[in-house]
This record gives C-alpha cells, sequence and structure tokens, in this order.
C-alpha cells in the first residue's frame, strides 16, 4: 500500500500582511507550475498565478476597510486588492455555490526558485468555457467539498 505525501502547507499575503492566504498543495511537488497571464492587469501588475485543483486555501483579511474587489472583463471573477500596499495575493470566483481561487505565486512565502513559469492567454473564452475551466483548475476554499 503506497501512502500519500502530506500536503505542504503554503502562506501567500499581500506586502503589508492585511491580505493572508494559506493553502495546501497536495504532494511533495518538486515544482509548482506558474502561469504569466497575458492580460493587461495581471502584465501590469507582473502577477504569475497558480492553483491545484485537489488543494484548498483559507483567506484572512485583517481589515476589511484596506481591501477592494476589482473586477473587469466577463465580471466573473474578484481580485483581492489591498488599498495599503497595492498587492494582488488571491483572485476568487464564486461557480455554483462554491468559491474558487487563483494565488499570485509572487505573494508566498516560499522558495520562488521552485517556480516553473509558463505564458498563458485566456482571450477568446466564452464565459462558460471561463467557469469550466475555473471549476477544474482553481482551488476550492477549505471545508467546501468538491463536486464529485
Amino acid at each position: 500500500m503506497t501512502s500519500r505525501p502530506a500536503p505542504r502547507r503554503l502562506k501567500a499575503a499581500c506586502h503589508c500582511g492585511n491580505i493572508r492566504v494559506e493553502f495546501d498543495w497536495p504532494g511533495a511537488w518538486p515544482a509548482i507550475p506558474v502561469r504569466a497571464c497575458g492580460c493587461g492587469l495581471c502584465t501590469r501588475h507582473g502577477a504569475r498565478w497558480t492553483s491545484h485543483p485537489d488543494g484548498a486555501f483559507r483567506l484572512a483579511i485583517a481589515d476589511p476597510a484596506l481591501t477592494t474587489r476589482y473586477r473587469f472583463g466577463s465580471q466573473s471573477a474578484d481580485f483581492h486588492v489591498c488599498t495599503r500596499c497595492g498587492a494582488i495575493p488571491i483572485v476568487t470566483s464564486l461557480i455554483e455555490g462554491r468559491r474558487y481561487a487563483v494565488l499570485n505565486a509572487n505573494t508566498f512565502d516560499a522558495d520562488r526558485s521552485q517556480f516553473v513559469e509558463t505564458a498563458t492567454n485566456f482571450e477568446g473564452e466564452t464565459l462558460a468555457e471561463r467557469l469550466a475551466r475555473r471549476q477544474r483548475n482553481w482551488m476550492p476554499e477549505a471545508g467546501e467539498e468538491r463536486p464529485g
């Protein structure tokens, strides 16, 4: 009987620490795949995103008055922006009553040499295709069961 490696607990935060995320990355991965999105917002912020559909995230905001949720394009995802320091550590999307997330790897408290980057471009996706991709690939919130 082969046992699965325990998940790695990783942490991310905006620069000032107001927005914090803990997440469990399944298995003993030697590398973390990150995607450099080609949209204007991500390019301007230098964001590199990652998620694992078998992981789980927990979002904590110390002072909600110092955050805003920014939406653009399809209006189907919330970019959680810290208004104190300007960082965007997490993007969430509510799909069929469940919250899923992708995390900005540049905000991780981890060894960045573990990142393996690829460029991505999601232009041309329909809203239905975009939500299906997120539900398949993004990380669900801890405590919520993934649809089977």
